[in-house]
């Protein structure tokens, strides 16, 4: 009973928080979104979701402050995985015919990029930089190691850090 007595007073709450400022929230990120409409309205959707998803709700007077937040990431994200896309697709484009993958194939591959570039995201400076410039750059371990101030050692151990912080995004769902 208190349990259902708790879902409907956080349903009301969210009801209430749409009812106040969705309307504002579509006019900011549209605003941020150099006038898209239809990124607009899905951002706004899916800043309810995050927010019903996360289970925390804004103390009274805090709405628009916390719908923000919550938005801005979201509009990072986006730019984040247009960027990622755009530069995909010029890769392909440069491609012959008979080896361009699929649309499944693109967008399977598109979102795996986007989870490694989250993952990359959230390591620390040096080992995300180290691993762009191998892998990216082709760079080698001493080439990296000079160019960041760093031994090898340190690349080394930097490598084996962001290898496995992308080997774990790939076993996520």
């Amino acid at each position: 009973m208190a349990a259902t007595t708790l879902n409907a007073a956080r349903s009301a709450d969210v009801g209430a928080l749409y009812n106040d400022h969705a309307r504002w929230l579509f006019g900011w990120l549209r605003g941020r979104l150099g006038g898209n409409n239809a990124d607009a309205a899905d951002l706004v959707q899916d800043t309810y979701v995050r927010l019903i998803d996360s289970g925390r709700y804004p103390p009274p007077g805090e709405g628009r402050a916390f719908l923000t937040r919550i938005a801005g990431g979201l509009v990072i994200d986006l730019h984040r995985r247009r960027r990622l896309e755009n530069a995909y697709l010029e890769a392909l484009a440069a491609r012959p015919a008979p080896v361009a993958p699929s649309e499944e194939e693109r967008a399977l591959v598109l979102d795996l990029l986007v989870r490694l570039d989250q993952v990359l995201d959230r390591l620390p400076g040096r080992v995300s930089q180290a691993f762009l410039l191998s892998r990216f750059e082709g760079l080698t371990y001493a080439a990296v190691a000079e160019r960041l101030g760093v031994s090898q050692a340190a690349v080394r151990k930097y490598m084996l850090k962001a290898t496995l912080a992308c080997l774990l995004a790939l076993d996520e769902p």
